[in-house]
C-alpha cells in the first residue's frame, strides 16, 4: 500500500507542479536512454519489448512512477528510472505521445485468426478502456500497432497474476474484464488483431454497444 501512494503522490506531484509545461525537445534527448531496447522513434525491434510511440502521455508518465517507485519492477528499467527525475517524466511522456505509432509489421496471413479476434476484442470489451479504435487514452495504453508477441506476454502476465501494467487507479487490480478469465486461445486471437491497426474499425463494428462504458 506504501509504494501504491508513493506513486499515486508522484504523479500528483508532477501532474499538480506549477513548472513549465513539458518540453518535448529535451524528453526526445531523454529518450536516448530508452532507444536500445525500444527502438529508434520509440518503435520497437526486439521481441517482447514494446514500441512506445504514439502511447498516450499520462500512460508514459503512470508507467515510469510506478517502474521508480518500485511497485512496477523490471530488471533493465530500474537502472533507468533511477536517472529521471519528474520533469523527465514530464517530458518523456510529451516526446512518445509526439511520435507517429507504429503500423503493422507484417501483412494479415491468417484472416480467420484476425476475425475471430475482432470478436474476442468486443466479447471481453477491449474497447471499453482502450476506445473503439485502440489507440488508448489518458493513461490507458495504445494496443493498436503493438508488438504482437509483446501482446501475448502482457496478457499472459495478467492472466498469471503479475502487476498489471496500464491500471492507474491504485483502487484498481486489473482491467474490468480481467484477462485472468481469458483462455489462451482467445489471448492469441486477440494479440493477432491488435497489431493490425488498419483492421481498427473491424473491432468497432464488431463491439455490442451495450459493452461501451459511458
Amino acid at each position: 500500500m506504501r509504494i501504491v501512494f508513493v506513486g499515486a503522490l508522484s504523479v500528483a506531484i508532477i501532474w499538480g507542479s506549477l513548472a513549465d509545461a513539458a518540453d518535448v525537445a529535451a524528453g526526445k534527448e531523454k529518450a536516448e536512454l530508452c532507444a536500445g531496447c525500444h527502438g529508434e522513434g520509440g518503435i520497437s525491434q526486439t521481441e517482447n519489448i514494446p514500441s512506445l510511440a504514439g502511447q498516450p502521455d499520462q500512460f508514459i508518465q503512470w508507467q515510469l512512477v510506478f517502474f521508480r517507485s518500485g511497485s512496477r519492477k523490471n530488471e533493465q528499467m530500474q537502472p533507468i528510472v533511477e536517472q529521471i527525475n519528474n520533469d523527465d517524466i514530464r517530458n518523456l511522456g510529451a516526446y512518445f505521445a509526439s511520435l507517429t505509432p507504429p503500423k503493422a509489421s507484417a501483412p494479415d496471413d491468417n484472416s480467420d485468426l484476425s476475425k475471430k479476434g475482432a470478436q474476442a476484442a468486443a466479447g471481453r470489451r477491449c474497447a471499453s478502456c482502450h476506445t473503439d479504435t485502440f489507440e488508448g487514452t489518458k493513461a490507458v495504453a495504445r494496443i493498436a500497432g503493438q508488438r504482437e508477441d509483446y501482446l501475448l506476454k502482457a496478457l499472459h502476465d495478467y492472466k498469471s497474476g503479475l502487476p498489471p501494467r496500464h491500471v492507474y487507479d491504485p483502487a484498481k487490480t486489473s482491467p474490468p474484464t480481467s484477462p485472468l478469465n481469458h483462455s489462451s486461445q482467445e489471448i492469441e486471437m486477440i494479440s493477432s488483431q491488435a497489431r493490425m491497426p488498419g483492421r481498427r474499425r473491424g473491432w468497432r463494428a464488431a463491439t455490442p454497444a451495450a459493452s461501451h462504458m459511458p
